[in-house]
């Protein structure tokens, strides 16, 4: 959502969600940005190129909803006759919602001011828990952030009592405190959607985020991760080879700081990766359930009929979609 008054922004500084946005389109000037890009298709992970196109409204001001969330949690401003809710307080108005046990109805605002984000910069984020984050990986974090200008590292609270030891770990290595944003545990609903104001994703490679990479990659956010020799270290590189951007997939600690630096200095390589994800949620099998349990029952009557037949215990990397039972 864009001022028509003000400067071109970024497609990700203000977002509305709904399961029907016709009342706020149908009502506003609507400008589509149209980025190709190439996707993988089903199991057989068929590459095609394809168009993403991303709506972006216009609006002759957007100072009603900015005064809604400079002042505290207010509930919900009009804009062009359509009330739009900020999404601060779905989990005091929705609690089901909040909680995902029921899809929202309302139109949500998300923004960079709600969480004390510039929104002019690069904004990296990691919301797993800080136990996740060994030093060698915050120094990683830490010479990227020295490498894009203007860019900000954005964690949880998760302990509370963690936010000092990485604010204080950063400035004796000089980074501005300023530069390392934290924000309160939110609740499922929350959580995922505000996983859309970031530009990129920091996967800590001692312990990968799991069900957190998973909620990450559903916004449509690209995430960097580098595998190491643990299952826990190797779900996020997992999760990218399924989506279909192993680009994303670090080989060394040197190789994940440039993926992550590229992305945050080449406007239009981020543009082009962040497309790419977003449509890989619905065309790849990541996502896909009933696609995951077929291949799991594939998987599972293939190590029987090894068992049976007698034969070794061995790695099962493919064919195990063309098991006939």
């Amino acid at each position: 959502m864009y001022d028509k008054c003000a400067p071109a922004e970024k497609d990700n500084v203000a977002v509305v969600n709904a399961t029907n946005l016709e009342p706020l389109l149908s009502k506003a000037d609507v400008k589509h940005t149209v980025r190709e890009t190439e996707v993988v298709y089903g199991p057989a992970k068929e590459k095609i190129k394809t168009e993403v196109v991303v709506p972006v409204v216009e609006v002759p001001t957007t100072e009603p909803l900015k005064q809604m969330i400079g002042g505290g949690l207010i509930a919900s401003s009009v804009v062009d006759g359509v009330h739009v809710h900020n999404g601060l307080t779905q989990i005091q108005m929705h609690h089901k919602a909040a909680t995902g046990e029921e899809v929202p109805q309302s139109l949500l605002l998300t923004s960079r001011q709600q969480y004390n984000l510039p929104e002019d910069a690069i904004v990296f984020c990691n919301f797993n828990q800080l136990y996740k984050i060994d030093p060698p990986t915050l120094d990683m974090w830490i010479e990227i952030l020295k490498r894009v200008p203007r860019s900000v590292l954005w964690l949880l609270r998760f302990p509370f009592h963690g936010e000092a030891h990485v604010q204080k770990y950063c400035s004796e290595r000089d980074i501005d405190p300023k530069r390392v944003v934290f924000s309160h545990v939110a609740a499922k609903e929350e959580h995922v959607r505000r996983g859309q104001l970031a530009d990129v994703c920091l996967d800590t490679p001692l312990c990968n985020g799991h069900t957190t990479g998973m909620d990450i990659l559903w916004t449509g956010t690209p995430m960097v991760t580098m595998p190491l020799e643990t299952l826990a270290s190797r779900v996020a590189s997992s999760q990218l080879y399924a989506l279909g951007v192993p680009e994303l997939v670090a080989k060394s600690r040197e190789d994940y700081v440039n993926i992550a630096v590229k992305l945050g200095t080449d406007k239009n390589y981020l543009s082009a990766i962040r497309a790419k994800v977003w449509k890989a949620r619905t065309t790849s099998t990541l996502f896909n359930v009933k696609q995951y349990c077929t291949d799991m029952e594939s998987l599972l009557h293939l190590m029987w009929r090894r068992y049976e037949e007698g034969r070794p215990v061995d790695h099962l990397t493919q064919g195990a979609a063309q098991v006939d039972f």
